[in-house]
């Protein structure tokens, strides 16, 4: 009996392509998958559990968010256990674990993640980095790296720094490059009358972050932009047309997250503009609905599009794609594997895309073949091949996980409460 996916290979081989190839490049492009979705952005420091604060909001009371570092592991641990290949985690300073004793984000140290480092390496995975500029008093007023006071500029700077080298250690000990993404909530919620000052002090402090010269096989520096976030409707300092010229100008990568833009905005455009001037590209892939609020990543048309532009620009080899959203409304491992599964099919179709019967009908003129090819593509058994992918990593196929999934719930997470 023919199976469903020797049937779909030959239909995809029809139209020119190699399923084969595409579960190649699927299985190697790891997703790195962010801990906060865990513990609701909440991090391990006392002074900021419950209350992340920086334009950040939470929202939903589902039972079982991890409270400690041990539940937050063993949350991540079935998640990889529920998503086909090998993938990474992404970690922020404020889960660190100090041993019960206080230590403040300027004298953070490598040996305050020597854990999350030790537990990676028994999984055989990589860690990506980011330092933590919300969640703390230095951070109240919503200014951070562009404060107009000098003292609190110095202590973020000095927390990132050692984020960095925090991140150049990790990517050492793992022997997989850290990605290091600086992010800050500065603005302002009404009308500003210097947009200027800000932006000039975030050039500053920047430059004294990044004047340290690190390996670049153990850590890259990005830079993250955003519109608006809760409290800062009005001026935000790190825009992205701010970051944008920052980061070609110093050749860092930049970071686009899928929910840092106005609603009209596609991101999937910005991708080869980007990355014709910066050395590399990071992606936070979330969902935004109608405002940056960083739902469950879907297989929605925004996400297919980012996807498909990595693949048919040939850009997967310079970006770095992660998860950055927090969903407290419905079961915390459920989310994770719903948005990562939902990442990689988007990727999947992106690389089962005919891509060169696609250029030839367009370079040829033939805009009615493109979009008929485009439209009928969308019918071909793709499910099929998914579902091959997550057999050979012998992960749950289709609906199953979710039953293993609610009873990690029933059995684990909803006794925390």
């Amino acid at each position: 009996m023919t199976s469903s996916y020797e049937l779909s290979r030959e239909a995809y081989a029809a139209q020119g392509v190699d399923t084969e190839k595409a579960l190649e490049i699927l299985g190697r492009t790891p997703i790195s998958v962010h801990c906060w979705q865990g513990d609701d952005v909440g991090g391990f420091e006392s002074s900021s559990a419950g209350d992340p604060g920086g334009g950040l909001a939470v929202t939903g009371n589902y039972p079982g968010r991890a409270r400690t570092p041990g539940e937050l592991r063993a949350d991540l641990e079935k998640v990889f256990s529920l998503v086909p290949g090998k993938h990474r985690l992404n970690l922020h300073a404020f889960y660190l674990e100090t041993g019960g004793k206080t230590v403040d984000r300027d004298q953070i140290e490598t040996s305050h993640f020597q854990a999350w480092i030790d537990w990676a390496k028994s999984l055989g995975i990589g860690m990506d980095f980011n330092p933590t500029c919300f969640a703390h008093p230095r951070a109240a007023d919503g200014f951070t790296l562009a404060h107009r006071d000098e003292a609190i500029r110095d202590f973020w700077i000095e927390h990132a720094k050692r984020c960095r080298r925090i991140g150049a250690d990790i990517g050492r000990a793992l022997g997989s490059t850290c990605v290091v993404n600086v992010w800050i909530p500065d603005g302002y919620k009404d009308l500003p009358i210097d947009r200027v000052a800000p932006r000039k002090r975030l050039i500053e402090s920047l430059d004294a972050i990044f004047a340290e010269k690190l390996p670049e096989k153990d850590e890259i520096d990005a830079v993250e932009c955003k519109l608006f976030g809760i409290g800062s409707e009005s001026y935000v300092a790190g825009s992205h047309e701010f970051y944008l010229g920052y980061a070609v100008s110093r050749q860092k990568a930049v970071c686009l997250d899928a929910g840092h833009f106005h609603p009209t905005e596609t991101l999937a455009d910005k991708i080869s503009s980007v990355l014709l001037f910066v050395p590399r590209l990071l992606l936070h892939v979330s969902r935004g609905v109608r405002w940056d609020s960083d739902h469950v990543v879907l297989l929605d048309d925004p996400t297919r599009a980012v996807m498909e532009e990595l693949v048919r620009g040939d850009f997967l080899g310079r970006t770095s794609i992660g998860l950055d959203y927090f969903d407290a409304s419905i079961n915390r491992v459920a989310a994770w594997v719903i948005g990562i599964r939902a990442t990689q099919k988007a990727l999947l179709l992106a690389l089962l895309e005919p891509a060169k019967n696609l250029r030839e009908a367009e370079e040829s003129g033939n805009h009615t073949a493109r979009l008929a090819l485009l439209e009928e593509t969308k019918s071909l058994p793709w499910g099929a091949v998914w579902d091959e992918f997550c057999r050979r990593h012998n992960v749950p196929v289709g609906t199953t996980w979710l039953s293993e999934a609610e009873a990690y719930g029933q059995e684990t997470t909803r006794l925390r409460s």
